[in-house]
C-alpha cells in the first residue's frame, strides 16, 4: 500500500504523507468508510502530545466535518483510551493522532472501527482508495456536518480503569497495594492518564518525564530510553518502573534491580498470574514470530500453549480473537488484555505486572528471571528496494546455510520494516558471538543485493 504502514499512517509532519491535505482527505474518507456500513458517522479524534497534532487535529475535524460526519474530540489522550471511548460514546470509528515511539518530528494516524478494534489489511486497502481518490480529485464533499467535544473524556477513562481494579485484585477498592512505583510517562499522552490511575492503587508513585512540551516526546525517555527509569527506579528504591511510549499503547517494566525487561518477560509473568487466578482463557498466550524462544519454553513449563504471528499487535489481537486467547502480545511492550481492551494498553500491561506482584509475594526480578532468553541479535539494513527475499537466491542460500548449523537450538528470521526503507535480520541461539557472525554474514548479503 502506498500510505499505510504496519500500524496505520505514520510520516514526517509535513511530509508526503503527513500533511493537511492528506489528513483532511483521511477524515472525509473515514466518513465514507462508515457511510458505507451504515455506521454512525460519528467519528472520535484523538491525539498525542507533539506539536504538530493540533494541526493534524483541525484538518481532521475539517475533513469529517465536510463530508457530513461529527468530528467528536477528545484531546490528548493514549491510543487505547479512543478504543474506549468509541465504543462507550456509540461512534462509528476513530482516528488516533499519533506517531507512537517515533520522535517528535514525525507524526501518524491510526484509525479504529466501532467496536474499538483496528482495520484490516483488506479494509485499510479499502480506506486508502478513498483517500487516493479524494487527493487526486481535488473536489471537497461539502456536506454540512458539525464538530464537538468529548465531554470529560480523561474523566471517563481513568474511572473506566478504576471500576475495573477488582478484576486484577482481590483488595478493595479502597485499599492500595504495599508497592512502590515509579512512572515513565515519555512526555506524552499518559501524562495525565497514567498517574491518576497508579496514584489510586499503589503506595506511593512517583512520575518522570510527564512535562510534555510539543517536542520532548519520546527524547531519551519512555520505553525505547528506560536508562532515566532504571535510575529512578534505584535511587526511590522503587518496587516497580513502567516506561509507555508516546501514544500509551506499550510499557517496558524496569524491576526493583534496575533491570529492564522484555514484553515477552513481562507478558510470562501476567501469563502465570492469570492460570492460577484460572483466568487464562484456554491456556494459551499469543505473540509474534519476534518472541524469544525462552519465553516459549517457559510457557510450556507451565503448561500454557504458544501461538506466534506475524508481526504488529493487529495480527496478534486477529489471532486471539480466532483462537479464543484472552492474553498476547508483542516482545517491544504491547500487551493486549482481551477482557479490558482489543488493543494494546500499556496501562493495563502494568496494572497486570502490579497484580501479579501482588499475588505472588515475589520481587519482579524473581519473577522474571524465570525466563531464560536466549541471546539475540537484530542486524538494520537500510535498503533501496524491497523486493520479496525468497527470490534472490544468494540471500536464501546463507539464511538456509545458518538455519541449519543452529538447528533446534535457533532460528533466523528476515523481514522488512513496514515503515522504513529497511530489512531486519534476526537471529536467535545459544552463543552470543556465534549469531553475531551469522547476523552479520546475512546482513552483507542483503547489503550486497538491495543496499
Amino acid at each position: 500500500m502506498k500510505l499505510f504502514g504496519t500500524d496505520g499512517i505514520r510520516g514526517v509532519a509535513g511530509g508526503e504523507k503527513m500533511n493537511p491535505e492528506v489528513v483532511a482527505a483521511f477524515g472525509r474518507s473515514i466518513v465514507s468508510f462508515c457511510r458505507k456500513r451504515n455506521l454512525p458517522e460519528k467519528i472520535i479524534v484523538g491525539r498525542d502530545t507533539r506539536e504538530s497534532g493540533l494541526m493534524f487535529e483541525e484538518a481532521l475535524v475539517a475533513g469529517i466535518s465536510s463530508a457530513g460526519g461529527e468530528a467528536a474530540v477528545a484531546g490528548i489522550l493514549p491510543t487505547p483510551a479512543l478504543a474506549f471511548l468509541i465504543k462507550e460514546q456509540r461512534a462509528g470509528a476513530g482516528i488516533v493522532i499519533s506517531a507512537s515511539h517515533n520522535p517528535f518530528q514525525d507524526n501518524g494516524l491510526k484509525p479504529f472501527k466501532n467496536d474499538g478494534t483496528k482495520l484490516s489489511e483488506e479494509e485499510e486497502k479499502e480506506l486508502e482508495g478513498y483517500i487516493l481518490k479524494k487527493i487526486s480529485s481535488g473536489t471537497n464533499d461539502n456536506i454540512s456536518g458539525k464538530s464537538s467535544v468529548v465531554q470529560e473524556a480523561k474523566e471517563k477513562y481513568i474511572k473506566f480503569f478504576l471500576d475495573k481494579t477488582s478484576y486484577f485484585f482481590t483488595l478493595e477498592l479502597s485499599s492500595r497495594v504495599k508497592k512502590r512505583l515509579v512512572l515513565d510517562c515519555a512526555n506524552g499522552a499518559t501524562f495525565e492518564v497514567a498517574p491518576a490511575i497508579f496514584e489510586k492503587i499503589a503506595k506511593e508513585t512517583g512520575l518522570i518525564n510527564a512535562n510534555p512540551d510539543g517536542t520532548n516526546i519520546n527524547k531519551n525517555c519512555g520505553s525505547q530510553h528506560p536508562e532515566s527509569l532504571k535510575r529512578e527506579v534505584l535511587a526511590k528504591k522503587a518496587d516497580l518502573g513502567l516506561a509507555f511510549d508516546g501514544d500509551g499503547d506499550r510499557v517496558i517494566a524496569v524491576d526493583e534491580k534496575g533491570n529492564a525487561l522484555t514484553g515477552d518477560q513481562m507478558m510470562y509473568v501476567i501469563a502465570k498470574f492469570l492460570k492460577e487466578k484460572g483466568k487464562l482463557k484456554n491456556n494459551l498466550v499469543v505473540t509474534t514470530v519476534m518472541s524469544n524462544l525462552g519465553f516459549v519454553g517457559a510457557l510450556s513449563k507451565l503448561g500454557i500453549g504458544h501461538i506466534a504471528t506475524g508481526v504488529g499487535d493487529r495480527q496478534v489481537f486477529f489471532e486471539m480473537k480466532n483462537k479464543g486467547a484472552i492474553l498476547g502480545g508483542e516482545e517491544s511492550g504491547h500487551i493486549i488484555f482481551f477482557d479490558f481492551c482489543p488493543t494494546g494498553d500499556g496501562i493495563i500491561g502494568g496494572l497486570m505486572l502490579l497484580a501479579a506482584m501482588s499475588h505472588f509475594k515475589k520481587p519482579l526480578s524473581e519473577l522474571a528471571e524465570e525466563v531464560a532468553l536466549f541471546p539475540k541479535l537484530l542486524v538494520n539494513v537500510e535498503v533501496k528496494s524491497k523486493p520479496d527475499i525468497g527470490s534472490i537466491s544468494e540471500i536464501q542460500d546463507i539464511i538456509k546455510k545458518v538455519e541449519k548449523k543452529l538447528g533446534k537450538e535457533g532460528r533466523v528470521l528476515v523481514r522488512y520494516s513496514g515503515t522504513e526503507n529497511l530489512c531486519r535480520v534476526m537471529v536467535e541461539g545459544r552463543d552470543e558471538g556465534e549469531i553475531r557472525a551469522f547476523a552479520d554474514a546475512i546482513a552483507k548479503k542483503i547489503k550486497k543485493h538491495l543496499g
